[in-house]
């Protein structure tokens, strides 16, 4: 009995597209242990003089492209994290290289994954600011950075604060337990 089209009295009819056998034996490539994830590389690029790309790549790991491009036909990275401050002239200049990925003229071989802007002060941002942000969130991934202290004089060796978990899943950084995390 048939009671579902498509279907014969042991399940669905399967249909192969193509030739069923090769014409001989062939390489299958490796396949990554179940469960395994190979961390991605990434270029953090600055937007602007001062965005925080030196520090985030320290911390987070990663190529430290500067202010420059990566070039992935010299071994570099071509997954970039564009960094920005949070301040108006940060975000203008965000805003700014996100519109060169749109328009298409970014170099060859570079993927945007997301967008990282760095707290330019402690505490919460003026409206209008945020509102910003949200506009260009709107568009891309974007993973915001608090202000951190101890980053500031140079201490980098801790663990990145709790709001960056997200961050440093994406970047492949390791995270420590909840329980083992210093305070900033």
């Amino acid at each position: 009995m048939q009671g579902i089209a498509g279907q014969g009295p042991r399940g669905p009819e399967v249909w192969i597209r193509g030739p069923v056998a090769g014409p001989g034996p062939q390489q299958q490539p490796p396949q990554p242990a179940q469960g395994a994830v190979t961390a991605r590389r990434f270029a953090w690029v600055a937007t602007h003089g001062g965005a925080g790309a030196s520090t985030l790549a320290a911390v987070f790991g990663g190529h430290d492209a500067g202010r420059n491009w990566p070039r992935p036909e010299q071994g570099e990275p071509g997954s970039v994290l564009l960094v920005g401050r949070t301040h108006a002239a940060g975000l203008e200049a965000v805003s700014h290289t996100l519109d060169i990925f749109r328009r298409g003229d970014a170099p060859p071989g570079l993927d945007l994954d997301a967008i990282v802007l760095v707290a330019d002060a402690p505490g919460r941002l003026p409206r209008q600011l945020a509102q910003r942000i949200k506009v260009i969130g709107s568009v891309i991934d974007v993973y915001l950075v608090p202000w951190v202290p101890a980053w500031r004089v140079g201490e980098l060796d801790g663990p990145p604060p709790r709001e960056c978990d997200q961050l440093a899943r994406l970047t492949g950084a390791s995270v420590p337990p909840p329980g083992r995390r210093g305070t900033r």
